[in-house]
């Protein structure tokens, strides 16, 4: 097979190039069970047959909502394009009548669901759907099983229809509907074509450094229902890579032990908690042992890539590497040679400390409407450079427009919102997305995100404030969990700060304080909040006097998706955030 132009095209191009033994491996009871490239593609078949049997049409929708990556997944995405149907992929973590809301939006008319947990939320908004059945990957009581699918589609007499059906769908055709949690408002229905994602996956796959020979094992757990994990699965199925898919967020470090992946993707949230965590270990040590971990910590905070600090300097790095740093990589699996991080700001810190410790961090950046991946990071031919998203991957083009935003154009921009010609045209200029982003491209071709365009504000004096700057650089802290800047039309910036409830319930506990452990009652400490201070004041150093922080306050409860200040690729809702801390907003401004 020598091109791949759809989606479905994938599996066959790994099966006719790289055929893999363990091309999708989920745990099940405990136990890795791989899946072959072939039996993956006789699974999926199985699923077009039976979906035909079932009367879906070319362009019907079909919903999907896993908890977790598995094998299932995939079988099912195979299944459905074949047939020229479309995947509909639902953020699991949403409410039901988010639920509600995005099957009747796309129309969808079977759901397919991971767990007992989901199928409860389908079910409570079902009646209110046009949705024809609802099957589960695992084996729930009440519910049919997917492997009534492969019963279904057991008899063969239908795959010349299943040929004809895949014959029939050309690269321009709707592949998939993704809606974006959006921070206000109700999702965006994103229309991927086919075109849209293979080309994306295609250019990229340039980028990702996957060895040539031998076993390439990657470890899967970002969300595969948002498009960044989606493209990746695409690409490591392209290479021939075998895929593991984690059990759980919190099983990550167990499972990267047992399946000692050599590439991962990440998002900064994440590598903050495993640098946490490494953190308070070393503050746990004494003597020499303390003194060489803070050592080696202080020396990867300078690493520069492309040995730019000099021999004494990278003769220092190989004795932490050996006493610290190889300890860490033994906790990842130790083989990780590479992480791609996306979807949020990456601190620079991290970038150096991981760099330094031989896991180097390769930051990217785009959007689920430009399919998503614009620009990326890679270690080879001097396309990294740390505080930059890499650069534009081949037939993207960037273009800084006048007032700083960044403009897209190339295959991978989307057809448009489903259903919303208008909100369509408000983003488009012929054929250059406009991301909401701001940001430069410096003279060696790098894209340096700045801020959101439309998250600038003006303080009463007229100065203007880029929240996300003081936002990324005050995340640094080990005390600051979320943070957001606040005072557009008050006198001065402050902010809303969530602690790091779980780093300072480990700082208390070693400083021996006699303050609780609630959050309540760690947010009402004075002994916290001076502490907290004391890092705003660090950090405030950074930037002019008109933007630093004045006073803060902080939340006495951890922010997240199901409390609605996040949305499930945990960014701020900014308006959700204020409206429920109106109360600390008023006592920063009112009092």
């Amino acid at each position: 097979m020598a091109e791949v132009t759809r989606l479905f095209d994938f599996p066959y191009y790994q099966l006719a190039n790289k055929p893999n033994n363990s091309a999708l491996v989920t745990k099940y009871n405990g136990e890795w069970t791989p899946m072959s490239t072939q039996e993956y593609i006789d699974k999926a078949n199985a699923v077009s047959r039976a979906l035909l049997k079932l009367g879906v049409q070319k362009h019907d929708k079909i919903a999907v909502i896993s908890s977790t990556n598995r094998t299932e997944w995939n079988i099912m995405d195979i299944g459905v394009l074949q047939v020229g149907a479309q995947n509909i992929p639902i953020y699991p973590t949403i409410s039901s009548e988010d639920y509600q809301y995005v099957i009747n939006h796309s129309g969808a008319i079977y759901c397919f669901v991971s767990d007992e947990e989901v199928l409860e939320k389908v079910n409570k908004v079902r009646h209110n759907t046009g949705i024809k059945e609802v099957y589960s990957f695992d084996h729930i009581e009440g519910c049919k099983h997917y492997s009534e699918l492969f019963e279904l589609g057991k008899d063969e007499s239908n795959q010349a229809e299943v040929e004809a059906r895949k014959d029939a769908v050309k690269p321009s055709d709707l592949a998939t509907i993704i809606y974006t949690s959006g921070t206000t408002g109700k999702p965006k229905g994103v229309m991927l074509s086919h075109d849209n994602i293979t080309s994306n996956a295609l250019d990229s796959s340039k980028r990702v450094p996957l060895p040539t020979s031998g076993e390439t094992r990657v470890l899967s757990f970002l969300p595969i229902c948002h498009i960044f994990e989606r493209v990746l699965i695409y690409v490591y199925q392209y290479a021939g890579t075998s895929i593991y898919f984690a059990e759980a967020l919190d099983k990550i470090g167990d499972n990267a032990k047992e399946v000692k992946p050599n590439l991962m993707s990440v998002v900064p949230r994440l590598l903050e908690k495993v640098f946490d965590k490494i953190m308070l270990k070393g503050e746990e040590l004494t003597g020499i042992k303390k003194a060489l971990f803070f050592w080696a910590v202080s020396l990867g905070e300078r690493w520069e890539p492309y040995g730019k600090n000099g021999a004494w300097y990278e003769f220092k790095l190989k004795i932490a590497n050996k006493l610290i740093f190889s300890k860490w990589r033994e906790a990842l699996g130790g083989e990780l040679g590479t992480m791609v991080s996306g979807s949020a700001a990456l601190q620079p810190r991290l970038a150096r400390v991981f760099g330094a410790a031989g896991m180097k961090v390769m930051e990217g950046y785009g959007l689920t409407e430009t399919s998503p991946v614009v620009s990326v990071g890679m270690y080879r031919d001097n396309h990294y450079k740390i505080g930059t998203v890499g650069k534009a991957i081949d037939n993207v083009e960037i273009k800084i427009a006048e007032d700083g935003e960044i403009l897209i154009k190339g295959p991978n921009v989307m057809m448009g919102y489903y259903k919303d010609p208008e909100k369509t045209t408000e983003v488009m200029t012929n054929d250059y997305f406009h991301t909401g982003d701001k940001g430069e491209v410096d003279e060696d071709g790098f894209l340096k995100i700045t801020g959101r365009k439309k998250e600038m504000f003006k303080t009463s004096g007229g100065k203007y404030i880029i929240p996300t700057l003081l936002e990324n650089d005050l995340k640094q802290s080990l005390f600051i969990e979320q943070i957001m800047v606040i005072g557009e039309g008050e006198k001065m910036p402050a902010a809303l700060i969530q602690p790091n409830f779980e780093f300072v319930r480990d700082w208390i506990e070693l400083k021996e304080y006699n303050i609780g452990s609630s959050e309540v009652e760690i947010t009402a400490s004075e002994i916290v909040i001076k502490r907290i201070q004391k890092e705003v004041d660090k950090y405030n150093k950074n930037f002019g006097k008109w933007e630093q922080i004045k006073r803060f306050e902080l939340t006495p409860k951890a922010w997240s998706i199901d409390g609605g200040e996040l949305t499930p690729t945990m960014k701020m809702k900014r308006a959700v955030i204020k409206e429920i801390y109106k109360d600390l907003y008023d006592k920063i401004y009112r009092q």
